[in-house]
C-alpha cells in the first residue's frame, strides 16, 4: 500500500455534502446555504445528501450515514466530500463502512475535523487514501488569514505539490460566531496574540515524517482496535517516522492527560519523530494545565512536542493532510509546517 492522493479539484467537479455525525438544525440552514454558495462560486457543483437532519445528535441512523458516505466516496462523479461539521458519535460508522469498496475506488478527498477524525484517520491508515484535516463546510466562508490555506486551496493542488503554512500569531480567545443571527459572517475574530510553544524543552526543531493525527477525544476510543494502527502505517509508508498531531476539543486537563497516556501505551505515538498539539480552549484543572497534561503523558517519548498549533477547535485553521510528507520547523524566530503531496 502507498499513499493515494485524490486528483485535484477542477472547475465543474462535484462536491458531496453529507453529515456522517451531526446534521444541521433548521435555524442554521441559512449558514449552510451560504457555505454551499461559496463552494459553488469556486466553480464546483454541489450534491447535498439525505443524511442532514439536525434534530438529534446524529443526522440519520448509522447504517444510512455509512451507506451515504461510502456511496459519495466511491462515486466517480464526486471529487470531494465535506461535512457541515463534526459531532459526537461517528464511531458507530466504522464497522458499517465498506472498506473494500473504499480501498478499491479512485480516491476522493474527505475533509473535516473534530469527530470527522474518527473516520478520516482510519481511512488513511486502512486504505492509504490521503484525507484533509481542516475546515468543515460551515467554516469555509471565513476569510483565510495570511500564512494559512483553506481546504479548497489544498484540494485543488496536484500530487507532488509542496506548500508551507505559517502561524498568523493571533487566534480567537473564546466562543463561536452566532450563525443564527449572522449566517453570512466571513471575518474570523482573532483577538488574542499567540505563538507555537515547545513544551519539552528549548532549542530549535527541524524534523520530518508523514503526517497523521486528529482529535484526542474521538481517536482515544479507537486505541487497540484495527482502525488506529499507526505503527503498521509507519512501517509501510514512512519507515523514517511520523509527525503526529493531536488536539483537544473541550475535555478537561485530567481527561486529556489520561487519554494521551492511554494512546501512548497503545502505541499511537511509537513512530513519532515529533508531535504537534493544537491550541485549545478546553479547561485547565487547578493543579494541571492542558500543556502540563500533554507533557505528563508524552514527555516520556523524548521527541519534540510543539503546542498551540492552529490545527484544532480554536480558530484559525491550519489544514493538515493525513498521509502527506511533512517538515516541521520551529525556533524562536520561525515556525512553519511544509507538506508535500507525495
Amino acid at each position: 500500500m502507498s499513499v493515494r492522493y485524490p486528483r485535484p479539484l477542477r472547475p465543474g467537479d462535484r462536491v458531496g455534502i453529507t453529515s456522517p455525525s451531526s446534521g444541521v438544525a433548521k435555524e442554521l440552514r441559512e449558514r449552510l446555504d451560504v457555505a454551499i454558495r461559496d463552494v459553488e462560486a469556486r466553480g464546483y457543483e454541489v450534491e447535498v445528501g439525505t443524511c442532514m437532519d439536525g434534530t438529534g445528535h446524529v443526522s440519520a441512523p448509522a447504517a444510512d450515514r455509512a451507506a451515504e458516505l461510502t456511496a459519495m466516496l466511491t462515486d466517480p462523479r464526486i471529487r470531494a466530500v465535506v461535512p457541515p461539521w463534526g459531532g459526537e458519535t461517528a464511531i458507530d460508522l466504522l464497522p458499517l463502512l465498506d472498506w473494500d469498496r473504499l480501498r478499491d475506488a479512485e480516491p476522493t478527498w474527505l475533509v473535516g475535523f473534530s469527530d470527522m477524525s474518527t473516520i478520516m484517520t482510519p481511512l488513511t491508515l486502512l486504505t492509504g487514501t490521503a484525507t484533509l484535516h481542516g475546515n468543515n463546510l460551515m467554516n469555509t466562508p471565513y476569510h483565510v488569514p495570511e500564512g494559512l490555506l483553506s481546504w479548497l486551496d489544498i484540494a485543488e493542488a496536484p500530487q507532488g505539490h509542496r506548500f508551507t503554512q505559517t502561524p498568523p500569531h493571533r487566534h480567537r480567545s473564546a466562543g463561536w460566531d452566532d450563525y443564527r443571527a449572522h449566517p453570512d459572517v466571513r471575518e474570523l475574530t482573532l483577538d488574542t496574540p499567540g505563538r507555537w510553544t515547545r513544551l519539552d524543552g528549548d532549542g530549535d526543531v527541524e524534523v520530518e515524517g508523514r503526517l497523521i493525527g486528529g482529535c484526542i477525544e474521538t481517536l482515544c476510543n479507537l486505541q487497540g482496535t484495527p482502525y488506529l494502527d499507526t505503527s503498521a502505517f509507519a512501517r509501510a509508508e514512512s519507515p523514517e517516522g511520523l509527525l503526529v498531531y493531536v488536539e483537544a476539543a473541550d475535555d478537561d486537563a485530567f481527561t486529556i492527560c489520561r487519554d494521551l497516556h492511554g494512546m501512548r501505551l497503545a502505541g499511537f505515538f511509537d513512530a513519532a519523530n515529533a508531535i504537534l498539539v493544537g491550541r485549545t480552549s478546553a479547561p485547565d484543572a487547578e493543579s494541571l494545565t492542558q500543556h502540563q497534561a500533554v507533557l505528563d503523558a508524552l514527555g516520556p517519548l523524548n521527541v519534540p512536542v510543539i503546542a498551540d498549533v492552529e490545527c484544532g477547535h480554536v480558530p484559525p485553521y491550519l489544514p493538515i493532510v493525513n498521509g502527506a510528507h511533512g517538515r516541521l520547523v520551529h525556533s524562536s524566530t520561525r515556525s512553519e509546517l511544509t507538506q508535500t503531496l507525495s
